[in-house]
């Protein structure tokens, strides 16, 4: 190679590195934007803003008799947290699964839920449905659009770290949540460290920064939806590529359905894909809780 072809070929490769560059960028810029609309805090209404909150039916009304009852713990801002709890059935066991809301709160929807997963690992894990809202339930989309931008990062952490401590530090927890609580469950689990038993996310927005990933113990199970126009699947398979760069084990599931569509309680539920989600979710949860 000459001098010239060799000055040709260093610009090249400059060229394509740089165009390589700016592809990444271009994607953590586009996450980044995503993030202010998608099951997070947001402060104006857009278009985006709009057409998000009419992709969130109104929950239907179900019938519903609880199995669990709420409890409270402290937290270290001198405040309460509260949660939906089902105990296990041995005293002595030590392993706990997490449930996160969805952006309407701790409703009827997500405390069945809460029943349905405790008794479909046998009652031998204790489940706690924390309370990202502190007590507000919304009903209407405005609501719950003003009560997920009301939630602060730090007051939310403050009520997951409460329940962290509630449960001591020998407890393995797992964590699983929906929308809103997808993207929580997911930083749950970061924040659960070396007690992490495993994360299932269901169409939430995950991080974008491999330091925030860091911390997770825990194998990450992502159910992400073909149709759903904020957590798209190149955001899934963006933090797919994230996780596993960063070395950690995760395995993602993309259903031909929309957003929400594992809520029986919404009209965008799609009961062939949310059965076939929910029984990967639960073999997840049992291969690493029981």
């Amino acid at each position: 190679m000459n001098y010239k072809q060799s000055i040709i070929y260093r610009s090249n490769v400059v060229t394509q590195n740089n165009i390589k560059t700016m592809k990444i960028i271009g994607t953590l810029i586009l996450l980044m934007s995503l993030s202010l609309v998608a099951c997070q805090n947001t402060e104006t209404e857009s278009d985006s803003d709009q057409a998000f909150k009419e992709a969130h039916d109104i929950p239907k009304e179900i019938e519903f008799n609880a199995e669990g009852e709420m409890i409270t713990f402290a937290t270290a801002d001198e405040q309460q947290g509260a949660a939906y709890k089902l105990e296990a059935k041995e005293a002595e066991v030590d392993k706990y699964l997490f449930v996160i809301h969805e952006w309407w709160g701790l409703n009827d929807f997500v405390k069945r839920e809460s029943d349905r997963l405790y008794e479909s690992l046998n009652g031998e894990v204790t489940v706690m449905a924390l309370d990202l809202y502190d007590g507000n339930v919304a009903t209407t989309r405005d609501d719950a659009k003003k009560f997920m931008a009301g939630v602060s990062e730090e007051r939310a952490k403050m009520i997951i770290q409460g329940a962290i401590a509630e449960v001591g530090e020998f407890a393995e927890i797992a964590t699983i949540g929906w929308c809103f609580g997808g993207g929580w469950s997911l930083k749950t689990s970061i924040m659960a460290g070396e007690q992490g038993a495993g994360c299932v996310i269901y169409y939430g927005m995950p991080v974008t920064e491999a330091k925030d990933l860091a911390p997770i113990q825990s194998d990450i199970l992502g159910i992400f939806a073909e149709n759903d126009q904020w957590i798209t699947p190149e955001v899934a398979n963006t933090f797919e590529d994230l996780a596993k760069a960063t070395g950690k084990n995760i395995e993602n599931h993309i259903f031909k359905a929309n957003h929400a569509f594992a809520n029986p309680s919404g009209e965008s539920y799609n009961s062939e894909a949310a059965t076939e989600a929910n029984k990967i979710a639960l073999d997840f949860l049992k291969a690493r809780l029981l």
